[in-house]
């Protein structure tokens, strides 16, 4: 484990889990990653916005460009007596480093930066541009993230050409998942009148249970659609519901409700909104519904990069990756509707948000590999 310790990136992976960058805070990660990337001949740039911290980091000024991104921002640790170490404080045991965002996802940024440093010490002179998208924002409100930023690249003419998350992409061995899409993700907040009441008097009430219980025994039964090629079904989820006053004898004058579709390409959020209403009107329900569009869903079709990406894992794994738009939304949906080819490939998320997350120490090294050759099919090849 020691001459694995001393590979570069690491190092810099267990420089980056000591700085306990708690979304929002960046706690000096992006200065570390900007010392390596100046060093390297990249012209940085902090953006920041309210108490969110964004890097972007460019090589180059000619077209076509290819950019890395991700985020410093980790999860809070949870309850630290439960960890078998520090969280951080990393901690090498059997072949795995034990940290909170040692997979998601400081490993992919530690494997970005050393990738580049690799490539330019034989391609110093490339052709087309090298960038780095970094946000302290991705996994709180990410309103002031890569959202921000690339909005503030818009103004200025400045248009990426592909990108590759580092997110965790992988399920059970690395690479054995490349994410080309996500899909979207669209939030409810219902609330529904009704009329407090003494329960043996159920006439003078109006119970607002009553009242929504059908309505979200149809919501359920509704088959969304079928998925299609490349997007798996729309799926409709209840998180949360509160009602009543904690009295057992006192029915409720109100209930809320919270609710989430991820949803494909089959709906638009207009259209999944405009069916929910619908459900809700035939039922002569007094409610407000008001909704939260996290982000809509994306797709990187067949082309360029995903070649690189096929070939490049199938060339280090032995086997093809699987190319899937499932799993949760991702930064990806701010970067695509630019026009932008994005891929996800990243460690294995088995332990990610979990009490004693890690991440496979040769994994690092070979996603390191990855992300070079992919660059190289891109720029040089």
């Amino acid at each position: 484990m020691t001459s694995q310790a001393k590979h570069p990136a690491i190092e810099l992976l267990c420089d980056l889990i000591r700085r306990r960058s708690v979304t929002p805070d960046d706690a000096g990660c992006q200065d570390l990653m900007r010392s390596r990337l100046e060093a390297a001949g990249f012209t940085c740039e902090t953006l920041q916005f309210n108490d969110v911290t964004n890097l972007w980091a460019r090589r180059g000024t000619a077209a076509p460009v290819f950019c890395f991104a991700g985020h410093t921002d980790v999860v809070p640790p949870g309850n630290v007596s439960e960890w078998h170490s520090d969280p951080f404080e990393p901690v090498f045991r059997d072949d795995m480093l034990y940290a909170r965002g040692a997979a998601d996802m400081k490993s992919g940024l530690a494997a970005m930066v050393v990738a580049v440093e690799d490539f330019l010490r034989v391609h110093p002179d490339h052709p087309g541009s090298i960038a780095f998208l970094i946000t302290s924002d991705e996994e709180g409100r990410a309103r002031d993230g890569t959202l921000k930023v690339m909005e503030a690249l818009a103004t200025r003419d400045e248009h990426i050409d592909w990108c590759v998350l580092g997110e965790p992409s992988s399920e059970r061995r690395l690479g054995d998942v490349v994410r080309i899409g996500r899909r979207g993700s669209l939030s409810g907040m219902l609330t529904v009148a009704g009329v407090q009441g003494h329960v043996a008097y159920p006439q003078l009430a109006d119970n607002p249970i009553r009242r929504f219980a059908p309505v979200l025994a149809e919501l359920h039964e509704i088959t969304w659609d079928e998925g299609n090629e490349y997007f798996p079904p729309t799926s409709f989820q209840v998180v949360d519901v509160r009602a009543g006053i904690g009295a057992p004898n006192v029915t409720p004058g109100e209930l809320t409700a919270r609710f989430n579709f991820r949803y494909s390409t089959e709906w638009t959020h207009e259209t999944l909104q405009k069916k929910v209403h619908g459900v809700f009107d035939a039922h002569n329900i007094d409610y407000e519904l008001n909704w939260h569009l996290s982000g809509k869903p994306f797709l990187t079709r067949p082309g360029k990069l995903i070649d690189a990406v096929e070939r490049t894992v199938t060339e280090s794994t032995g086997a093809a990756p699987e190319l899937s738009t499932g799993g949760g939304t991702s930064d990806g949906r701010f970067i695509s509707p630019a026009g932008v080819d994005v891929v996800e490939l990243g460690p294995v998320n088995a332990s990610i948000h979990k009490i004693n997350e890690h991440v496979r120490v040769d994994d690092v090294m070979a996603l390191t590999g990855m992300y070079r050759r992919i660059l190289e099919q891109m720029l040089i090849d």
